[in-house]
């Protein structure tokens, strides 16, 4: 049931059940209002989702619009034209869309919003402010009805007759009031049915429009719908056309490669380790570069290119190649190496890695590299050999550390393979300073003596040689040595006769030269003589081939110029002393002095740019003095393989100690300058300091009693040279450290492992 009339003959009434159908108009109302309210909000909140969706649109059709796709190859079918310009379409349709899209959303306002807005506040806001006026003349009518029927019957006539007149005229008004109130109530309940749903109405018929534009849009784009959809099909036929002949191509390259290795104006191209050489001591680094070649032409580009980077490609370095050859590992601790040399950089090689042999094997065909030769007791081997030996006693012989300073590792392996080669040997001038140095003559020397197919002094009477060396009285060891050395090939005892009449020559100047017997034999121990199986009990020999080379050299002439007796008898081989045998060292006499007067740095430091790539040098630990003789005069202290090479002093760990404690933070030359300051007895004499080492073994000894067990750490980085010693970063912290029966050396345990370790290379804690 609807609302009840209001009847204007109520007003007089004011009965309760008027009140009660005014309030149930007026319920009616604020419901009206609130709806109106909510749908305004909702009006609102469509106007601005459409805007917001428009907005979208127009962004998906602006990336539609911005975006073409690349083809494969140099030109497009038809239907991939029109596929491309199908986002064009697209996005064109799109915004044609939000035009008529943008349009809904002005008329929502216009028709919709606007004119509810406008009844809620006009028509309902005007029966709010009337209810208002009608709820206090209300109030006032009665409470002033109230107060004259309260008015006392002894008041004067004139007094209540004044009253009444109030009364009456107050009542009237609110008569009129109570009328116009009523028949703005029913008349606003009428007014909303049409003022409400008319701007409804007109919202839908936007709508409808919005909708039939996007209807007629459809229809017009209906037929370029069509065509595209042949044009995909079309493209997808022939995609699986094309994939299969694709995927048949893949499978054959992946067979075999190189049968199918693209055609270009390059000889040679790929990727290529490149060995960058920085300055001491931080060594060399190896850094990725694409590289290209042209015969023709022979010019190499490099270009670095790091993957993992992000694929930054660095700048592209020309030069045209002159030389090319093989890079054996004897020589690098790298496999698949070889050498280039530039034209503009002549002397200089540039080594390169491949990432495999058979890489490394295609590059060299293509640069027309060459082969390593290996080194023969032949002809062109004398002839090496007397070269070397002729240019170092001109030019070198009185150099300090003469054998012991190495050369560049890749101009050493450059001089050795212009003097094997036949048709290049007779060009090489070592005669002159500007072309090759004296360390670099030396090494070359020394890695041709090494790369022999077996050592000078041959494998089968390598542990003859040694049994002398271990015992015996210095004549019985120079006859049993004697004996031996007429046992060898002849070409090998020719060899040796003419190296080992240089070293006797080198010795002979060591006053210049620094290089005594004990030092020569250092060097040229391991370089002459080697077994055939690598063990440990032969690593514990190694110091005894040195023994042998001092004893060739101090004896030279009695041993090569003269025959052995006929009645000596033939050495016997003896098994190798167990590891647990102490080896023989010599010892010297007297109070070790708290600070050598000088101690002469063998590392000298190389001028040239990639001093620090030195080639492998095998200098095992050798006794102090020439244990073949027993010779008192000083000589350089052992030293472990490859010290000398790592630009540190010789010194042993009381040395190290002392100088860590009281110069703390200084300099590798601080140290060499303190070392070498003569002490105040010898500058008072103005006598020059002599070049007196102690020997690192003597100093164990005196030590092994109280220092057993313990740790030390390490004050200079070292790079093992050998499976049985341990490799270490400057700071290393050693458990468990003993000294080594190897004069020298330590035995320590480093993140679980054990080996040895230099003992001028740690300082105890």
């Amino acid at each position: 049931m609807g609302l009840q009339p209001l009847e204007f003959s109520d007003c007089y009434l004011d009965s309760p059940w008027f009140r009660e159908r005014v309030r149930a108009h007026e319920a009616e109302l604020d419901k009206t209002s609130k709806f109106i309210k909510e749908l305004l909000k909702d009006g609102k909140n469509l106007i601005a989702a459409t805007k917001n969706l428009s907005a979208a649109q127009r962004k998906f059709a602006h990336s539609l619009r911005d975006f073409k796709f690349e083809f494969i190859g140099d030109a497009e079918t038809d239907d991939e034209r029109y596929i491309d310009a199908s986002l064009h379409e697209f996005s064109n349709f799109l915004k044609n869309l939000e035009e008529q899209r943008e349009i809904l959303a002005l008329s929502v306002t216009e028709t919709l919003i606007k004119p509810l807005e406008k009844f809620r506040k006009e028509q309902l806001g005007a029966v709010k402010e009337e209810k208002k006026k009608f709820d206090k003349e209300t109030e006032k009518n009665y409470s002033l009805l109230e107060k004259h029927l309260n008015l006392s019957a002894k008041k004067k006539e004139l007094q209540l007759q004044e009253a009444d007149n109030q009364v009456e005229q107050n009542r009237k008004h609110f008569y009129e009031l109570s009328l116009e109130y009523v028949c703005k109530l029913q008349e606003i309940q009428e007014r909303k049915k049409f003022e409400c749903v008319e701007p409804v109405l007109s919202f839908f018929q936007g709508l409808f429009t919005f909708y039939h534009q996007g209807y007629e849009l459809a229809k017009d784009f209906n037929h370029y719908k069509m065509a595209l959809q042949i044009n995909i099909q079309n493209t997808r036929n022939r995609f699986e056309g094309t994939r299969s002949e694709v995927e048949d191509l893949m499978n054959k390259i992946r067979r075999n490669p190189q049968e199918h290795k693209r055609v270009n104006h390059f000889t040679m191209e790929g990727y290529l380790y490149v060995q960058e050489k920085r300055p001491a001591p931080f060594g060399s680094s190896w850094v990725k570069h694409y590289c290209t070649y042209r015969k023709e032409t022979k010019k190499f580009t490099m270009i670095p290119f790091e993957h993992r980077s992000g694929g930054k490609v660095g700048d592209e370095e020309l030069f045209i190649l002159t030389y090319c050859t093989k890079r054996n590992t004897d020589t690098i601790d790298r496999r698949f190496c070889f050498d280039l040399e530039a034209s503009d950089r002549p002397g200089i090689p540039m080594t390169m890695q491949a990432f495999s042999e058979e890489d490394r094997k295609l590059w060299m065909e293509a640069l027309d590299g060459k082969e390593a030769v290996s080194a023969q007791l032949d002809k062109i081997g004398f002839a090496i050999i007397k070269k070397c030996i002729s240019a170092v006693e001109t030019r070198g012989i009185n150099d300090q550390g003469l054998y012991r300073v190495v050369g560049v590792s890749s101009k050493v392996q450059r001089l050795l393979s212009l003097l094997m080669d036949a048709k290049t040997c007779n060009e090489v001038d070592l005669e002159n300073p500007a072309d090759w140095e004296v360390k670099t003559i030396t090494s070359a020397m020394k890695q041709y003596l090494r790369s022999l197919p077996e050592p000078l002094m041959t494998y089968e009477l390598h542990g003859e040689f040694i049994v002398p060396a271990k015992s015996g009285s210095p004549d019985s060891r120079v006859n049993a040595i004697h004996f031996l050395v007429h046992k060898l090939p002849e070409k090998n005892k020719e060899m040796l006769d003419i190296l080992v009449k240089h070293l006797a020559n080198v010795s002979n100047h060591a006053k210049k030269n620094l290089m005594t017997v004990a030092n020569l034999g250092v060097v040229f121990g391991p370089t002459l003589m080697r077994p055939q199986e690598e063990t440990v009990a032969a690593i514990m020999d190694l110091k005894f081939q040195n023994i042998v080379v001092e004893i060739l050299i101090e004896n030279h002439e009695k041993i090569f110029k003269t025959l052995p007796d006929a009645t000596f008898p033939e050495p016997i081989s003896t098994s190798v002393s167990p590891p647990n045998a102490p080896p023989r060292q010599s010892r010297r006499q007297g109070q070790r002095n708290k600070r050598p007067l000088a101690v002469y740095n063998l590392c000298l430091e190389l001028d040239d740019a990639d001093s620090h790539s030195f080639p492998k040098e095998d200098t095992p630990t050798g006794s102090m003095d020439s244990l073949s003789s027993q010779s008192p005069t000083p000589a350089f202290s052992s030293s472990p393989p490859g010290l000398l090479e790592r630009n540190h002093l010789i010194m042993d760990s009381g040395d190290l100690a002392d100088w860590t404690a009281n110069h703390p933070g200084q300099s590798r030359s601080s140290m060499v300058s303190w070392m070498n300051t003569p002490s105040p007895s010898t500058a008072a004499t103005n006598t020059a300091p002599s070049f007196s080492i102690l020997n690192p073994a003597t100093a164990s000894d005196r030590a092994m009693e109280s220092v057993v067990c313990r740790k030390a750490v390490a004050v200079y980085p070292c790079e093992a040279e050998h499976s049985s010693e341990l490799s270490f970063q400057l700071g290393a912290i050693f458990e468990d450290v003993q000294f080594s029966r190897e004069p020298g050396w330590l035995e320590g345990t480093l993140n679980g492992k054990r080996g040895l370790i230099p003992q001028n290379y740690v300082q105890f804690l």
